[in-house]
């Protein structure tokens, strides 16, 4: 029985080996539109073969080996389930680089909605106003929920890597704010 293990957990270590990417891991198409169901039971199965607390009783090599792949499986799926990283991870694949630190360029209008965005975050935080920051955190929401279908768009149906590029680093500066939404609901508690 050991031994049987043993050779299915040795056959799970080569098969990850060779992935190139996160999907691959998973077994998963490599897409935007990522179907999450599908990617919380690879995972969920992935790390009960691969989890620390089944090779308790095994050689250093193989704790260590373990540990490594645990790491690997929650950086990947942590990428996976987040739509900034997936983006990024996509265009990657695809040979192009994001470059979130060093292209800033932004268009005019979506600089100028960020600024405004910031003033009402300032002023629903200097004020302590909960319910102008939900309000605030709604009109966020939804216009992530529309970049993120764009993004899909340019990715999976129409392969527009550079427009996809644009978008997700919008998405980028809107999760940004999205978190300075989160600090300031902590300021007011």
């Amino acid at each position: 029985m050991g031994y049987m293990r043993g050779a299915r957990d040795a056959s799970l270590h080569r098969r990850a080996a060779a992935m190139q990417n996160h999907f691959e891991l998973f077994g998963l198409a490599a897409a935007f539109g990522l179907d999450k169901e599908a990617l919380e039971k690879a995972y969920r199965e992935i790390q009960s073969q691969v989890h620390p607390d089944r090779f308790a009783h095994a050689g250093d090599a193989e704790r260590r080996a373990s540990l490594q792949w645990t790491t690997r499986v929650n950086e990947a799926y942590r990428s996976l389930k987040d739509p900034v990283q997936r983006g990024k991870h996509l265009l990657e694949l695809h040979g192009v680089d994001v470059a979130f630190e060093t292209n800033t360029q932004m268009p005019t209008d979506f600089l100028l909605q960020q600024l405004d965005l910031r003033e009402e975050l300032e002023a629903a935080s200097g004020g302590k106003d909960a319910t102008r920051l939900d309000r605030l955190r709604a009109g966020l929401r939804l216009q992530k929920e529309r970049l993120e279908r764009e993004i899909g768009d340019a990715l999976d149906a129409k392969k527009d890597y550079p427009a996809a590029a644009e978008l997700v680093r919008k998405l980028m500066f809107l999760d940004r704010l999205d978190a300075e939404i989160d600090a300031a609901y902590e300021e007011i508690e």
